[in-house]
C-alpha cells in the first residue's frame, strides 16, 4: 500500500478541519505545562509548589470527566468542543496577564488552572467520539493514525518553542501562546459538520449506568484502565512532576524544552510507524509500547544530562503513540458510537484519577528518600504492571477490524 493510500482519509474535508484543530489546540498545550512549570518555579522554588498547581488541574478534570461524557453524548459534541475550549483560552489569557506583569502568586495559578482542568473534562470525552463520526470503521485505523501523527508534530514544534520561550523569553509568553492556540482551535471546532446521531432522553444517572454497563462488559477495557491508574500515577510523579525540578537543578530549563521536543519527536515517529502498519492486535502492541517509558527513569536517576533524558524521552512518545492509536481505533470500532464518549469518560477517569496523588505525594517522597530513589523504584513497579496487563486474554487477544 502506498502513502497516497495511506493518507486518502483526509479525503474528507471534515477530516482535515478536525486534525488541524488538534494540531493548533496541542501546539499551544504543548508550551502550556513547560511555562507552567517554571512560572510556579520562579514564584516558588518548590517541588511541592509544583505538584499543587499540576493537581489543582488534574483534580478537577478527574471530577468532571464523567459529566463530561454524559454531556458529550447528549450534545453536539463539536458544540462542547467550542465552549471548553473558549473557557481554556480565557482562563490561559488570564494566567499569562498575572505572570508576565509579575503579580502572579501560588493561589491564583492554582484556581485558574482548577477552571482549565474543568473545561478539559469535557473535551476528551466529545474528542473521542469525533473520528468515528466522520469515517467508516474500517477507515478508523488510518484516520487515527493521521490525527495522532499530526498531533505528534504539534508536540514536536510545541515543545521547541517552549524551550526557546522560557529559556531566553518567559514563562508568561509561553502561557499567552496557549490562549491564543485556543481560541484558534475554537474557531476551526465550529466548522465542522457532524453527521446526526439519536440522542438520550434518559436522566443522567441512568445515563451513567449504561455507560457503567458497557464499560465493565469488556475486560479489555477496565483491565487496561486498571493498569493505567498505576502507570499514570507513576509517570506524571516521576516524569511529568519530578523531571523538571531534576532538569532545574542539572541540566537546565532550555534543556527539558529540548526533551520535551524530543517527547514529541518520538510520537511522530509512532504516528508514521502506526500509519504504516495498522496492526491487527491494536492494545497488544500498544501496551508493548508502553515498556519504552523505562528508560527515562532510569536516565533521570542515574544520567540526569540533556542528551541521555532527550534520547530516552523519544523512546516514550515512540512508544506512547503506538498504545494511544491503538487504544482510540480499539474503543472506537468495538464501543457503539452513541456510548463512546460515557465509556472514553470512565476510561479517562479510571487512567487519570490516581495522578494528582502522584502530583501531591512525590514532593514529600522525594524529601523524604531521594530523586534517585523515586525514579528506580517507580520504573520496576512500571515494568511489573505492564507485564502483568499483557498476561490479560482479552488484551492479547483483542483485534481490529479490517476491509480485507
Amino acid at each position: 500500500m502506498s502513502w497516497r493510500d495511506d493518507l486518502a482519509v483526509l479525503r474528507h474535508p471534515d477530516v482535515r478541519t478536525f486534525v488541524s484543530a488538534r494540531f493548533v489546540a496541542v501546539l499551544g498545550s504543548s508550551i502550556a505545562p513547560i511555562a507552567l512549570v517554571f512560572a510556579v518555579l520562579d514564584v516558588s522554588d518548590s517541588a511541592t509548589a509544583v505538584g499543587v498547581v499540576l493537581a489543582a488541574r488534574s483534580i478537577p478534570n478527574v471530577v468532571f470527566l464523567l459529566i463530561g461524557g454524559v454531556i458529550a453524548d447528549r450534545l453536539p459534541r463539536h458544540l462542547v468542543l467550542i465552549v471548553a475550549n473558549t473557557v481554556s483560552a480565557l482562563t490561559q489569557a488570564l494566567a499569562a496577564i498575572l505572570v508576565l506583569s509579575g503579580h502572579a502568586q501560588i493561589w491564583q495559578l492554582v484556581v485558574i488552572e482548577a477552571l482549565n482542568g474543568a473545561a478539559s473534562a469535557f473535551v476528551m470525552p466529545a474528542l473521542m467520539g469525533i473520528m468515528p463520526a466522520l469515517v467508516e470503521p474500517v477507515e478508523l485505523p488510518q484516520a487515527n493514525a493521521v490525527a495522532g501523527f499530526a498531533r505528534s508534530a504539534a508536540l514536536v514544534g510545541g515543545g521547541a518553542v517552549a524551550g526557546v520561550i522560557v529559556g531566553f523569553t518567559s514563562p508568561g509568553v509561553g502561557l499567552a501562546v496557549d490562549a491564543a492556540t485556543f481560541a484558534l482551535a475554537v474557531v476551526l471546532f465550529a466548522r465542522l459538520t457532524l453527521p446526526p446521531v439519536e440522542r438520550t432522553r434518559t436522566s443522567i444517572l441512568r445515563d451513567l449506568r449504561e455507560g457503567w454497563a458497557e464499560f465493565v462488559s469488556r475486560q479489555w477495557v477496565w483491565s487496561v484502565v486498571a493498569a493505567f491508574s498505576v502507570l499514570n500515577l507513576i509517570f506524571v510523579a516521576c516524569y511529568s512532576t519530578l523531571g523538571p525540578v531534576i532538569a532545574d537543578d542539572t541540566f537546565g530549563r532550555a534543556g527539558w524544552g529540548a526533551v520535551s521536543a524530543c517527547f514529541g519527536a518520538g510520537l511522530v515517529a509512532g504516528g508514521i510507524l502506526m500509519i504504516r502498519l495498522k496492526p491487527r492486535y491494536p492494545v497488544r502492541v500498544g501496551m508493548f509500547g508502553m515498556l519504552a517509558a523505562l528508560p527515562v527513569f532510569a536516565a533521570l536517576a542515574l544520567a540526569p544530562n540533556t542528551v541521555t533524558v532527550a534520547a530516552a524521552a523519544f523512546a516514550v512518545g515512540l512508544g506512547f503513540e503506538t498504545f494511544g492509536i491503538g487504544w482510540e481505533t480499539a474503543l472506537g470500532q468495538h464501543i457503539p458510537l452513541d456510548k463512546l464518549s460515557r465509556v472514553a469518560s470512565y476510561d479517562m477517569l479510571g487512567s487519570f484519577v490516581t495522578g494528582p496523588l502522584g502530583q501531591l505525594l512525590v514532593g514529600y517522597v522525594t524529601a523524604a528518600t531521594s530523586a534517585k530513589a523515586v525514579q528506580l523504584y517507580g520504573g520496576g513497579i512500571y515494568l511489573v504492571v505492564v507485564l502483568l496487563t499483557l498476561l490479560v486474554p482479552a488484551v492479547w487477544r483483542l483485534q481490529r477490524y479490517a476491509a480485507d
